[in-house]
Parts: structure tokens; sequence; C-alpha cells
């Protein structure tokens, strides 16, 4: 893709408005640095400097939307308690809609929690609560859907497997989709892998889709995963070995294009919120799942989670036309 061709398609982006559905999350990080083991056990001790906080999970979705100049809603369930408190104000700070997230007092807000010492994450932690999601809330989300999908050109679903997207869930929402018109695009997790029928991209990792298809051949699976969702596309990351498109007519293998992969966190987040931005202004499914490619390879060189912006994406795409 040329930078004519690029331009006119991300001209179109700030023109777009997309519903992020799923499992919100504050994502915290202690950054510091190592120079000793502790005398209590063979653990490196931190000294840390500073502690910052990002949107987690769907969030960072959304915030990879907001990033690309997108308008962005999200819709989701978090705690009535201080850190839902704060990943609110953290979501609105960074340009999402927040209206449709339900405050819940009977849950806890998600936290995953990264101690990184020389640019190295040592340990992660994660709080968060195994209870099911109280139904009135997730009745509430569903009720903001409804009243918000005709202003929306794509629903996107941000699984993470934390109970919000139950099958019962999932249905609903492709339901309501279809009566409108709008698009779906997913990214799924291996609970409720094959709920997602008639979307319009599904994006597995390579972990997900070998563990559901019970295969290591993805390009033969890729097309009856297709086949058997009823999907327009297939995207199947595939790590260090890039990307499996596959449409109706065709597989394409898409190589990685990371100068230097410092921290893979958050990059599916990337993927799928590049490619239903870039086909929505126009491009192809070859040319939205290679702007996803090089979006996912810029932030991978990046300590910690961050999003894709139209500066990184010009940068890169630049480089390798350079």
């Amino acid at each position: 893709m040329d930078s004519t061709r690029f331009r006119a398609l991300a001209d179109q982006f700030s023109q777009k408005h997309i519903l992020v559905i799923g499992d919100l999350m504050l994502d915290s990080y202690m950054w510091g640095e190592t120079n000793r083991i502790s005398p209590e056990a063979p653990v490196p001790v931190v000294s840390v400097k500073d502690v910052t906080h990002n949107p987690g999970g769907a969030a960072n979705v959304g915030w990879n939307i907001a990033s690309l100049s997108a308008s962005v809603s999200m819709a989701g369930v978090i705690g009535k308690d201080s850190h839902g408190g704060q990943l609110l104000k953290i979501m609105s700070d960074r340009g999402m809609n927040v209206e449709a997230v339900v405050e819940e007092a009977n849950h806890h807000t998600i936290v995953k929690t990264r101690v990184i010492a020389q640019n190295q994450q040592v340990v992660r932690t994660d709080f968060e609560s195994l209870d099911e999601i109280p139904i009135e809330s997730i009745n509430t989300v569903q009720a903001s859907l409804e009243k918000n999908i005709k202003n929306s050109d794509a629903i996107l679903l941000a699984d993470y497997n934390k109970g919000l997207l139950s099958e019962k869930m999932i249905i609903s929402i492709l339901s309501l989709a279809n009566e409108n018109n709008v698009p779906v695009y997913v990214d799924p997790k291996k609970d409720n892998f094959f709920a997602f029928k008639g979307v319009r991209l599904f994006k597995p990792n390579s972990v997900e889709f070998f563990q559901a298809m019970d295969s290591d051949d993805p390009e033969n699976e890729s097309k009856t995963l297709r086949e058997k969702l009823n999907a327009d596309y297939i995207l199947v990351t595939l790590g260090a070995e890039g990307m499996l498109l596959t449409t109706e007519d065709t597989s394409i293998k898409i190589p990685t294009k990371a100068r230097a992969v410092h921290d893979v966190s958050g990059a599916g987040d990337t993927v799928i919120a590049t490619f239903a931005l870039a086909e929505l202004a126009g491009a192809t499914p070859e040319e939205a799942a290679t702007l996803a490619n090089l979006a996912a390879g810029r932030v991978c060189e990046e300590v910690g989670v961050v999003p894709i912006n139209l500066d990184f994406l010009t940068e890169i795409l630049n480089h390798h036309h350079s």
C-alpha cells in the first residue's frame, strides 16, 4: 500500500463510530529497576520509580480506535469501586464514550498489574472476581446496545472470557446487529468460540485457533472455520509468523513486520481495531489486514501496552516503503 492510498483511507477514520462491547480492565504498571535478589526468596527486588495506568482488555481496543481518530463508545461492566472509577476517568480522558458502561456494586473491576524493570516485564498480577456478573447489569448493557446501535458503523466484540459475553449475550448481540445491518468484528476466546455466527471478521490468535480446531494446519482449518461460522473473513494471528487471512476466494499469508519486538502485550487489540476501522473506511480485506499487521508490529516495539495512532502507522508504513 502506498502513502496516497493510506492517506485516502486514514482520512475516513474520523468519520466512523464503533461500538466496542467486552470485558473492561484497568492496566497498571509499576516501573522500576532491579539490582539485587531478595534475601527472603530467590526473586528480584524491584525499586519502583513510577506507577501508571491505562485502559486494558476491551478498553484497550477502544483506546486504539480513539487513537486512530475514530469515535468509539464502550459497553461493559466494571465494579463500583475505586479502580472502576479510575478506569472510567481514563477511558473518558482517552476519548471514549462511557455512557454504556455499567458500574456494578457486586462486582470487582479487573486490574492487571505489570511490574517492569530495565524495560522488561518481571511479573504480572491479576485482580479479578470469578463470580458471575449479575443479570441486571448484563440487561442494562443489552438495553444500551439497542439504544446506540443505530448510530454505530460497526460493533466490535472483545471477549476476554471474564463473563460478559455469554453464549446467550453473543446470540442476542448478533441478532440485533443483523436486524440493523451493522457489521460485527470479533476477537474471541476459546469459550463460546463457535457461537459467533455470521460475523464480518473473526480474529482468533494461534493458541485459541489450534485448540478449537484441534489441528496445526491453519490454512485448511481456516477455510473450515469460515464455513462453520458463515463469517466473511477469518484472520488468524500467528505471532512471529505473521497472519493468515481467509476470505471466500483465497487465503493470504501476511508476514510479520516488527522491526524489534519488546512487548507483544495488546497487539491483538491493535490488530482488530485497525482492521475494522480500515475496512469501514473502504479498504479491501487484504489492505485492512496489511495495515493491521503493520500496526501490530509497530506497537510491539514499545514497552508496555500502547495503542496504535496515525503517526505510528504512517511512520512504519513509510519505513517499509523506503
